[in-house]
């Protein structure tokens, strides 16, 4: 009888465990945040923890990298040009006691954060300057915005001027300005290369006025390397005849002797 009542006690004390503990389980990409009583006590490692279930409660926080976006942004720049603006930022949560215990969603803060940012950064900026320099653009607002980031407990790891998107009229004087642009480079190196070229025709000239046989020797080379078609050669009467040698006339030539050697007494 006894000890069917310690097996009872046993069972009555085990059941009582399980109901008073609870099996907590931090990945391995997560923080763990521990609260007794509302209040926070420590971060816990990855692994598995056992909590006093009326009293403790775990909030875990992920803290793998994270993108947020922040899209259709309306600016208007210094110079008076409207811009629809696009950004991408990548973050990681650094310090999960800070993000989950002083801002109600560290998320939606830092979207404010760069929206802000982003709005003073542009206003302070011409059209052409926001056109040319997009990576300062967000090097700028990755150095303004990591200071309230890391008040919320965020890090950020790259900030990007993802879009640009211009109003109807000023895509269009845009567009018209860059063709313009395109039009004058070519109209450029079209003059370079016609300059090129009466330049290279000048020092032709000069070398056959100097050596006038040097035009008779490029007609030579381009009879040489024609095949099949009929050139008519201008030569001055006062020039000795210019003899040219085919395979047909080769073979028609008798064939030359060689010369005896002389008899020497």
């Amino acid at each position: 009888m006894r000890g069917l009542e310690v097996i009872v006690a046993i069972l009555v004390v085990f059941l009582a465990l399980l109901l008073l503990l609870s099996r907590s389980v931090v990945m391995e990409y997560q923080a763990g945040l521990l609260y007794r009583n509302g209040r926070f006590r420590r971060q816990l490692s990855p692994g598995q923890h056992w909590l006093f279930r009326p009293t403790d409660a775990v909030t875990t926080v992920d803290l793998r990298p994270r993108l947020v976006s922040v899209t259709g942004q309306e600016v208007v720049t210094a110079d008076g040009v409207s811009f629809k603006l696009s950004l991408a930022c990548r973050f990681r949560v650094a310090r999960p006691e800070v993000a989950v215990n002083q801002v109600e969603d560290y998320q939606q803060a830092l979207y404010q954060v760069l929206q802000l940012s982003l709005r003073e950064i542009v206003s302070g900026s011409n059209g052409e300057d926001l056109l040319r320099g997009r990576r300062e653009i967000g090097e700028r607002l990755m150095v303004q915005a990591a200071k309230p980031a890391e008040e919320f407990g965020l890090e950020l790891q790259a900030v990007n001027l993802k879009d640009i998107t211009f109003p109807g009229d000023l895509k269009k004087i845009y567009s018209q300005v860059v063709l313009a642009q395109k039009e004058g480079q070519a109209a450029l190196e079209r003059a370079r290369g016609e300059t090129a070229a009466l330049r290279s025709l000048a020092n032709a000239a000069h070398l056959v006025n100097g050596n006038p046989a040097l035009m008779q020797l490029r007609l030579l080379q381009q009879v040489a390397a024609s095949s099949g078609n009929t050139i008519i050669l201008g030569v001055p009467s006062t020039s000795n005849p210019i003899p040219i040698t085919t395979k047909e006339t080769r073979a028609s030539e008798p064939p030359t002797l060689p010369t005896p050697p002389e008899n020497i007494d």
